[in-house]
């Protein structure tokens, strides 16, 4: 959901606050299942009751080390772009470095205590980057490039009520640690509604601690999304990893979860930050969050020879949001006047341009024309010729119906 001011665009970009006490029960299909004797001998819960078992943890403060691991299957020409190599090095923009969990393995420290201290390291080798929430202040270090990025984040810890007067009080740990197995965890409930069963599966071990799994699974077809597994800390009620399998079966598309786990409060020296001798300083600024649709065309801009495709930075480009649910898909209607077939027959298109429309993969037709798909094991995007786009986590067949009915 897009956020309306400036001030809420910078705090998503660190992470959005997610109350899971919100979570109702009311709007999530309980399936009346049971925990079995898979894993650790558990007392047997419901769906619900383990809901309310993480809206009611009143955990503040952790420590330990993350492990995430995802396998979106992009191009090679896309793994590129977000980097195929470690973490470290380049910008101390946080931005820029959480877009580089989106693919490969990464080995995380984290820390918490409250809403208002967070850590995250991304370890890369003997070379890390931090990514510091200590009150009002945001920090990004990049050990490899010496950088700095820094910028004031006042909303920090402010709750979601009225006037602000719930400070504090609907935060969970790791509510702003967007890597976090507990952060996607929320987040992932918070989504589930009449579109999604939720039952219990195997009980487990996660980080050397016994845990039930909440199972939630798309109830429309077309979902590239088989289900999502958020194992659950059966003393604490926190969530220790989420796992995100395709509907097409294989290895999880996304495994994030705790190797080591500790609820004793972190030490205060663990958010303390100051920029090292000689470091880069770069302090954010509104602008670096602004034109909430004209990120929908960014990715494809980046391409040399594609800003025109797609309108440009000061196109008439429109977005609009199809279907419900896991069946959620958007079209952006890029109002350049210009499809890929005038990329294709361009003879002076860059090479850059040429090899992106190679990687878009097969060419599909139907009642809206021509187009490609760029395909990966979670979300799909439909390109046609007209220079429309529709993408969702959903099947290349999916498209083309949206495609059909909204041409």
């Amino acid at each position: 959901m897009a956020a309306n001011t400036k001030t809420s665009r910078k705090v998503a970009r660190y992470a959005v606050p997610v109350a899971v006490a919100g979570v109702a029960a009311a709007t999530v299909a309980m399936v009346p299942a049971f925990a079995n004797a898979g894993g650790p001998d558990l007392p047997k819960v419901t769906a619900q009751q383990l809901v309310e078992k993480i809206a009611a943890s009143e955990v503040q403060q952790l420590s330990g080390t993350a492990r995430i691991s995802t396998d979106l299957g992009l191009p090679k020409i896309a793994t590129g772009l977000l980097g195929g190599g470690g973490v470290a090095g380049g910008s101390a923009n946080p931005e820029d470095k959480v877009a580089q969990l989106a693919n490969g393995t990464h080995t995380l420290r984290v820390a918490a205590d409250g809403p208002d201290r967070q850590r995250l390291t991304f370890l890369d080798g003997k070379d890390e980057y931090s990514l510091i929430h200590n009150g009002d202040d945001v920090w990004g270090y990049d050990s490899k490039s010496n950088e700095v990025f820094h910028e004031k984040n006042p909303e920090a810890g402010k709750g979601s009520g009225k006037d602000g007067k719930d400070a504090g009080k609907e935060h969970k740990t790791g509510d702003r640690l967007t890597a976090s197995p507990q952060q996607m965890a929320e987040e992932i409930l918070k989504a589930a509604g009449t579109t999604t069963d939720v039952s219990v599966g195997d009980t487990a071990q996660v980080a050397g601690r016994d845990a039930y799994q909440l199972v939630l699974k798309p109830k429309q077809s077309g979902s590239t999304v088989g289900s999502v597994q958020i194992a659950v800390d059966a003393k604490t009620g926190v969530p220790l990893r989420v796992q995100l399998l395709s509907s097409q079966g294989g290895k999880p598309i996304v495994d994030a979860g705790f190797t080591k786990v500790d609820f004793a409060k972190p030490s205060a020296d663990t958010f303390a930050f100051t920029p090292p001798k000689g470091a880069k300083l770069t302090e954010g600024t509104d602008g670096a969050a602004k034109g909430d649709k004209d990120d929908a065309f960014k990715a494809l801009e980046s391409f040399p020879g594609l800003d025109g495709l797609m309108g440009g930075p000061n196109g008439k480009g429109d977005l609009k949001v199809l279907g419900e649910g896991w069946a959620t898909i958007a079209r952006i209607d890029s109002g350049a006047g210009k499809g890929l077939k005038d990329l294709e027959n361009d003879k002076n298109a860059p090479k850059e341009a040429k090899q992106f429309l190679d990687s878009l993969g097969e060419k599909v037709s139907g009642k809206f024309g021509e187009g490609r798909v760029l395909s990966t094991r979670l979300v799909n995007a439909l390109i046609t010729d007209d220079g429309k786009v529709y993408v969702g986590a959903v099947t290349k067949d999916a498209l083309v119906k949206a495609a059909d009915a909204n041409k």
